[in-house]
């Protein structure tokens, strides 16, 4: 008989709801189906670098699946090829990519599990030329992975930010407000769009279409016109005026996407209030978008993509990343994700329903078709 296999976990990145409904559907089906050991590193591959790690029985496992976050930690500074270490006030960063291999032969595993977004995978791309046996699990509640039509953790931050929007429908009527409410999403507006949507916004502005502050001011006054002496706005953290640039909020020198966003609400709240002297409020919803329970459809889909990649490990079919395409699980070669962003198609149905609702996209409808009719020109 076949000795059982030993294979790592890890979850890197930014959390998300999802993460442990996918840590319990590898750890189960990984005993349950093969009778496979199964050893949690701790912090993402921070524990793979520093050989903290855990082994994870069922036990372990056991009522997680609701739970927001993580039980084994995460990190989106520990870049095995480019580890921070503070020396003198001044980071140096090292290529410790040696000592993941090393830890991952004398644990004596068969492959790793990595759940997370680009960066986790890009790092995980990298190591499979080394010699480490890695499948991916895609991660992110900006729904911006290349090859998968869905990541878990989006839905779940989608029924979030909705929520919020609905909540601010209220206060926004009862003072005659105009309300921005922004979202993450980084440089992708998946997010802000399906959350416009779902929640009834007035103006939806995406990272995809620069936006047009002349155009804006004169829905909102239009709205006013007509009555409707409220506006709900919402923007992606992405987004910028036509000509502008996205807004910085701080650079965290340590990680390998340095770039946080956030704070462009404030800059078109004020442009808004200038403008039309209606006035504006804004509401960032942050990282609350990030926490919480995971939705049905989440859990589903987190459970889905573990007992795939477990069975994809039992198969040794290593260097792929389980993916959504249509109904179906299935799997795509890992180096086709890492370090790529998927953003919002303009041809997107969601636009087009966005538009054929009324919801200004920032931009005039002409201008719309001009940028798809240039999109396709490209492709």
């Amino acid at each position: 008989m076949n000795k059982p296999m030993r294979i790592g976990v890890l979850t890197g990145g930014g959390d998300c709801p999802g993460l442990n409904a996918v840590l319990r559907a590898v750890v189960k089906t990984a005993i349950n189906d093969y009778g496979m050991t199964v050893i949690g590193f701790l912090d993402g591959y921070e524990g793979l670098i520093l050989n903290h790690y855990t082994t994870l029985e069922k036990g372990s496992v056991s009522g997680i699946l609701s739970r927001g976050g993580t039980v084994l930690g995460t990190s989106n500074q520990a870049n095995p090829f480019k580890y921070p270490i503070l020396q003198q006030d001044t980071y140096m960063y090292l290529d410790r990519s040696a000592e993941v291999v090393a830890n991952y032969e004398r644990l004596g595993l068969d492959g790793l599990i990595a759940i997370g977004g680009d960066g986790t995978h890009a790092a995980s791309a990298g190591l499979g030329k080394l010699g480490i046996n890695v499948i991916g699990v895609p991660k992110t509640i900006d729904n911006d992975l290349v090859g998968t039509d869905r990541t878990f953790g989006y839905d779940s931050a989608l029924v979030t930010a909705t929520e919020a929007i609905d909540k601010l429908h209220t206060t926004a009527q009862s003072h005659h407000r105009v309300m921005v409410v922004e979202v993450m999403g980084r440089y992708a507006g998946w997010l802000a769009l399906g959350a416009g949507l779902a929640g009834g916004g007035d103006i939806v502005l995406i990272p995809e279409i620069p936006y047009d502050i002349d155009v804006i001011c004169d829905q909102v006054r239009e709205r006013n016109r007509l009555g409707k002496n409220f506006s709900i706005i919402v923007i992606g953290e992405g987004a910028k005026p036509q000509g502008g640039e996205i807004v910085v909020k701080r650079i965290v020198e340590t990680s390998p996407d340095a770039i946080r966003l956030g704070g462009i609400s404030y800059q078109l709240a004020a442009q808004i209030e200038g403008l039309t002297r209606l006035e504006t409020r804004v509401t960032v919803l942050g990282h609350l978008v990030r926490g919480g329970s995971p939705t049905p459809f989440d859990r589903l889909l987190a459970t889905r993509f573990g007992c795939e990649a477990v069975h994809l490990a039992a198969r040794r079919q290593f260097g792929r990343i389980v993916v959504l395409k249509g109904d179906e699980v299935e799997s795509i070669p890992l180096e086709q994700v890492g370090g790529r962003t998927r953003k919002v198609p303009l041809d997107s149905p969601l636009i087009k329903a966005a538009l054929s609702l009324g919801i200004c996209m920032g931009v005039t409808r002409e201008r719309i078709e001009e940028m798809t009719a240039e999109q396709a020109a490209m492709a």
